[in-house]
């Protein structure tokens, strides 16, 4: 009797969402993870630059997710926001087989999409090809688990959190957080077609607000806006989501707060059972830390995210030639602006550096550009009125992008290419120079870098005349050994959320590029839509989804051969080859046709992949000194004041032990009559982790600082620092827990 009221229960609440949904409401749900990866020696992705490990965490990478149905069996799309450098094959692949797992064929590669935010600084080492795991010495499967089981989880916090509701869809200009970086380059598009356009950014944000229909309450927003995640520098060792993911913290802070201003109290989030978890340890003296057991971990995880809180994320676009360094590029020894052409300083490309607004404070630039995105993210939340309806849909083909015919105007056939580096590419850019020696816009390799070329693979003639005007300097296309080095089979996917088009591409389009695809796709869902697009439909561009190869430029732009056309793995016809097969996906989606040929399947190298990063093996303190006690306490003498700097040092080991996955290493803590109550932690815009130690070595220990930057909204009282770690005495022994505090001290 039980099992059939049940079932009767669960039908009518079916019935009643799938009628909820026909009156032009949706299923919607949302979810966020902690994807921070680990925190010392590990290369970072995105400049290649292999003295740029980790060492410490700015603020935590995290994955959001949204999910949107039509009914609880209906169709659906799943979009993930990583703040990571980019997707990753490999990755989207594993994640794919966990949801399977779970939950069949609901979530699959047709409707799932994992796009990364482009961060340089956040661990690598979770691509499956070579020529993006040279730097971190191959593959960091530490790095990687910590992408999958977050965007595993977000989607299913997301899944068990679906409900009825409305999203909304704003949109309007944001200005000042981006500049273009290849200005020459751009200026190679024709005249006529530049003329159609004020600026030579994308300066549009798009953005979605998620409203819960039972209680009215907002649940969610994501945007998309065009600019690169380099405010923080090649030279930056410490973990950060950049300006997207400062955007969102500073989003959904707001949110917490009550949406009062944007400079609210973060620490909202850490009040109730969260500080309640942490109040478990504040039985350690204001005095120094202590060592302790497990306790130490389980108060460190203060941070999961129940499905409760509001999610705020900050998609990527057609990123390609857009830079946060909006002050433009200087030379570093005479202070005057680069070559135009070439974005260098008497020939040398490593002393032509962008500057961002806070310059030379790479983290203040951080958050101005962060600010920027999130305030007009918050105009366009507040003012959200018009309603998405209509269907929800989804294609994705694979293809072969080596081997691509392109029917160009004319009738003229020209054919895409095996991957291919140029010399522009190995220049660098303005946000984070290159090898010397090179500069961008080099059409011709000398004879030094030819013969050290043809030592790792000499291309072949057809691959030389294939990617002309680009010099080969990496036949990346052509290089199998130890295993692929660049991407052949590349996925081309289009989500559609009513009016709202999303275009999944698994790159980077500079700024023209984008525009090009975006009115390409646009015209083809309207001549084929039969009445159901219109010059209302919106397209927008998420760049670096579901897989990466590199750059995508205009045809005009390859001929100047900058670093965004240098990186244009496919040749001059890239950008033709994706708009052409874009428009037939787009027909199919307007059509209404579902039995389309998905193409060749990617590769899954999981098994052959090379890891050379060797795992810590195991740490202990000098003599007479234990794991969280205080090498350099705080200055206790006279008050600190807002925008003081406080800091303290503690004997510490190596943080890979554990990745204190949604919780922290680093703690403010208040003192609130007798008890200490946490107020900020390592997710914190304020709070700062840092790491310094050897890396692998056994019975090797390190140091922790942890620095607190007082914020504005900081309340006057009595404050201390606290640390959490972990760590093995041996390689494969038991991992146990560790904790320490500062002195206390004032905030006036």
């Amino acid at each position: 009797m039980y099992k059939r009221q049940s079932f009767v229960s669960l039908r009518l609440i079916v019935y009643s969402l799938v009628a909820l949904v026909a009156n032009g409401d949706y299923l919607i749900g949302l979810g966020s993870h902690d994807m921070t990866g680990p925190a010392a020696g590990v290369n970072m992705m995105g400049y290649a630059n292999m003295e740029q490990v980790t060492g410490g965490i700015h603020f935590r990478l995290r994955a959001r997710a949204f999910i949107v149905a039509e009914s609880a069996d209906g169709s659906r799309i799943a979009f993930v926001n990583l703040d990571a450098g980019m997707a990753s094959q490999l990755v989207t692949i594993k994640v794919l087989e966990r949801l399977k797992s779970r939950y069949g064929d609901l979530y699959n590669e047709d409707n799932v999409a994992i796009s990364g935010t482009h961060t340089h600084a956040g661990p690598g080492g979770y691509l499956q090809y070579v020529t993006y795991s040279i730097t971190s010495l191959g593959f960091v499967p530490q790095s990687f688990d910590a992408l999958v089981k977050a965007i595993e989880l977000s989607i299913a916090q997301a899944h068990d959190n679906l409900k009825p509701g409305s999203i909304f869809i704003n949109t309007g200009d944001l200005e000042n957080a981006g500049i273009n970086r290849s200005p020459s380059a751009y200026l190679f598009n024709p005249p006529e077609e530049r003329a159609k356009y004020k600026r030579n950014v994308d300066t549009l944000m798009t953005l979605l607000k998620f409203v819960d229909k039972s209680s009215g309450k907002s649940i969610g927003a994501f945007s998309w806006f065009a600019t690169h995640g380099t405010s923080m520098s090649r030279d930056n060792k410490l973990i950060s989501g950049d300006n997207k993911g400062a955007a969102a913290r500073f989003l959904e802070d707001w949110f917490a707060a009550g949406n009062k201003n944007s400079s609210a109290a973060i620490n909202t989030r850490l009040e109730g059972s969260q500080g309640a978890v942490l109040n478990q340890a504040s039985r350690i003296k204001a005095t120094g830390g202590q060592a302790c057991s497990k306790t130490a971990s389980q108060s460190a995880k203060v941070r999961k995210n129940d499905g409760s809180r509001f999610v705020g994320a900050f998609c990527q676009s057609n990123v390609g030639d857009v830079s946060p360094n909006v002050l433009g590029a200087f030379c570093l020894d005479s202070g005057k602006p680069c070559d135009f052409n070439h974005s260098s300083c008497h020939g040398n490309d490593q002393l032509c550096v962008g500057r961002g607004p806070g310059y030379p404070d790479e983290i203040l630039s951080t958050k101005i550009i962060g600010e920027r995105q999130f305030q007009k993210a918050v105009d366009l939340f507040t003012s959200a009125e018009e309603e998405i309806t209509g269907k929800i849909d989804y294609r994705l083909v694979y293809l072969n992008f080596t081997d691509i015919e392109v029917v160009l105007d004319g009738n003229q056939v020209v054919k895409t290419c095996p991957a291919a580096l140029g010399p522009g590419f190995a220049a660098g850019t303005t946000d984070g120079p290159g090898v010397f020696g090179f500069q961008q816009g080099d059409t011709e390799i000398n004879e030094f870098w030819k013969k050290v070329r043809d030592a790792i693979k000499e291309p072949s003639q057809h691959q030389v005349d294939c990617q002309k005007p680009k010099a080969v300097l990496l036949d990346t296309g052509e290089m199998f050994w130890p295993y692929a080095w660049a991407p052949a089979i590349l996925p081309i996917q289009i989500l559609r959320l009513g009016k709202l088009i999303i275009l999944s591409v698994p790159g980077e389009f500079t700024t023209m590029a984008g525009r090009r695809l975006r009115e390409a796709v646009k015209e083809t869902l309207i001549s084929y839509g039969n009445g159901e697009f219109n010059d209302d439909t919106q397209v927008v561009i998420a760049g670096l989804t579901n897989t990466y190869s590199q750059y995508v430029a205009t045809f005009e732009e390859y001929k100047q051969q900058r670093y965004e056309a240098a990186s244009t793995l496919y040749g001059p016809h890239t950008l033709s080859a994706y708009i052409q097969e874009f428009k037939k996906l787009a027909q199919t989606l307007a059509r209404g046709d579902k039995n389309i040929g998905k193409g060749p399947s990617p590769p899954d190298l999981s098994s052959i992949q090379i890891s050379l990063l060797a795992d810590p093996l195991g740490d202990s303190p000098p003599p007479g000194i234990k794991f969280g006690d205080i090498k350099r306490d705080v200055i206790t003498k006279g008050n600190f004041k807002l925008g003081d700097r406080v800091n303290a040092t503690f004997w510490s080991a190596n943080p890979r032990y554990d990745l204190l996955t949604e919780g922290t290493f680093a703690v403010v803590e208040m003192l609130q009559g007798d008890k200490w109550i946490p107020a900020y932690d390592d997710d914190d815009f304020s709070l700062y982790f840092k790491w310094d130690g050897p890396f692998y070595s056994s019975g090797s220990y390190g140091l922790a600082t942890i620095e607190w930057e007082v914020p504005q909204e900081a309340s006057a009282g009595i404050y201390r620092l606290r640390h959490f770690g972990s760590f093995r005495t041996m390689k494969n022994s038991p991992v146990s827990y560790f904790t320490g505090a500062s002195s206390a001290f004032t905030v006036s």
